[in-house]
């Protein structure tokens, strides 16, 4: 009994299907970086690089002073006082610097807020780096606390020559969801406390 032989459409079928596997697969891994580019290019707009791409010891590549104007504002909701202890700061491109914030929770309970940062001009936030910032987690603070909130930031150097000033600007908002985790524990702890 012999075997048929393979049948040279089925073939050229599967080798069909393989090629297009095949593209799909490095389409799909180029679109990133074509993105990048189109931003780039088309909008002047360059796509924010995470902190580990920014190294802090980058020496600077000239002696260029960029002026950083901080700005900092609370939601309706939240019944916080928060601004930034400094409303400038020179800096020079690829130096690592610290700014500082200040928040006072004015209620009489808990309450988890959450920051929204925004750097002005649009096009000059891919070239504001935060290497820490507050804004990356939720903040609780206790009735009447008041807390400093560091930010630490590089400009990179290749900031358009044209952008002179960026303005770092955050908004807390009332994290609701983890503000009603707060109330069970802290009832659950003072039933505790009860005699």
């Amino acid at each position: 009994m012999t075997t048929p032989a393979p049948r040279p459409e089925r073939n050229a079928g599967i080798v069909r299907l393989l090629g297009v596997a095949l593209g799909v697969f490095v389409l799909t891994f180029s679109l990133v970086p074509l993105y990048r580019i189109a931003c780039e290019k088309v909008f002047g707009v360059r796509l924010e690089r995470g902190a580990s791409q920014v190294a802090a010891s980058q020496a600077p590549t000239d002696r260029r002073v960029v002026r950083v104007e901080f700005d900092g504002g609370v939601n309706s909701k939240l019944p916080w006082a928060f601004h930034p202890e400094k409303l400038t700061m020179e800096v020079v491109p690829g130096e690592l610097n610290e700014a500082l914030y200040f928040a006072r929770n004015d209620s009489e309970h808990a309450l988890v807020g959450s920051a929204v940062p925004s750097v002005a001009p649009a096009r000059a936030s891919g070239y504001f780096n935060k290497t820490e910032c507050f804004c990356f987690t939720a903040q609780t603070l206790q009735a009447g606390e008041q807390r400093e909130m560091p930010v630490r930031f590089i400009v990179d150097p290749d900031l358009p020559a044209d952008v002179r000033t960026i303005t770092l600007s955050y908004t807390f908002y009332k994290n609701d969801a983890l503000t009603a985790q707060l109330a069970p524990a802290s009832a659950a702890g003072s039933s505790h406390a009860a005699p």
